[in-house]
């Protein structure tokens, strides 16, 4: 059972959206179930799910260990950019989950990466993500690093949260962009209605900003290049949403997109930038432009052309 404590820096918002925001990796169904077990307290009260929060109330809540799920390694091919006893970066295809969850246990990057790396991977984020230190979308494609060893683990992930790691991605939005490079700097929270989405969150949303770059005007979408500060779930898909130019493809965000025959949105993950974890040598690794967003490329250059 997994102990925390936390404050609430907030007024008025029920416990259970509360939660929701601060851990998103559960469900909001999930943690109304905790509180109904009685596994959520504030200032040492059992409350309910409905429960508004109040500026300073200390909040306590217990969660279950997972169940331990039998992850098999599975002989799927890895497209690897870089390799040593401490770290592997691969080239995330798309339409590949990264690690193993309800209802999708196995064709994930971690079936791979666990018949790759046998037993030379980190622990830390136990059976369901080991060497995961970050993650893609199952629609973005792109470079990521995977950690063999506990210490490079610890250390990348710190990175991470102080931004020392550099992550460039390219996107084709649809619309025209104006300006020829921006900052978006707008927090980003669960969505108030639907809890699956993020959204921009100004009340209860943690810090986000995104850099984005022209690269080429089409005529009806822009091709861009943007770099994250922050790593919040969904960032770029929700900023470039928010500003109107939502990625092509991206059915969550940008809705139903005529004449798109695209599954998933045209996002890759083109280049990493960071320091060794453990040599300390500057390294950029950059994944190859996949031949699906060759394809948009060059589709949207003839029609230019014409």
């Amino acid at each position: 059972m997994k102990n925390l404590k936390l404050v609430s820096n907030t007024d008025g918002i029920r416990i259970d959206s509360w939660l929701a925001d601060e851990f998103e990796d559960y469900s909001r169904s999930y943690l109304r179930k905790l509180i109904d077990q009685d596994l959520v307290y504030v200032n040492g009260n059992k409350i309910k799910a409905n429960y508004k929060l109040k500026k300073g109330d200390e909040i306590s809540i217990s969660i279950p260990e997972p169940e331990m799920l039998n992850v098999e390694p599975e002989d799927i091919p890895l497209d690897i950019l870089y390799e040593d006893n401490y770290i592997l970066v691969v080239n995330k295809p798309k339409g590949m989950v990264v690690h193993p969850a309800v209802g999708n246990y196995s064709g994930t990057l971690v079936n791979a990466v666990m018949y790759y790396c046998g037993d030379n991977l980190s622990d830390i984020n136990g059976i369901i993500r080991p060497g995961i230190v970050h993650r893609l979308d199952k629609d973005t494609s792109g470079a990521l690093i995977i950690a063999k060893t506990n210490e490079a683990h610890k250390i990348i992930s710190e990175k991470l949260k102080e931004h020392d790691i550099s992550r460039i991605y390219i996107a084709i939005v649809r619309g025209i962009i104006k300006e020829d490079k921006g900052i978006i700097n707008l927090p980003i929270g669960r969505h108030p209605v639907d809890r699956k989405k993020m959204a921009v969150n100004t009340k209860n949303g943690r810090n986000a900003v995104t850099h984005y770059r022209v690269l080429e005007r089409f005529h009806d979408s822009t091709y861009v290049e943007l770099s994250l500060e922050t790593g919040r779930t969904h960032q770029i898909r929700v900023h470039m949403s928010h500003i109107g130019h939502p990625v092509i493809g991206d059915e969550v965000y940008g809705g139903k997109q005529k004449g798109c025959n695209l599954k998933g949105q045209a996002l890759h993950a083109r280049c990493i930038k960071f320091y060794h974890p453990i040599t300390g040598e500057y390294m950029e690794i950059e994944a190859p432009i996949p031949e699906y967003f060759k394809r948009l490329i060059d589709e949207k250059r003839r029609i230019m052309s014409k």
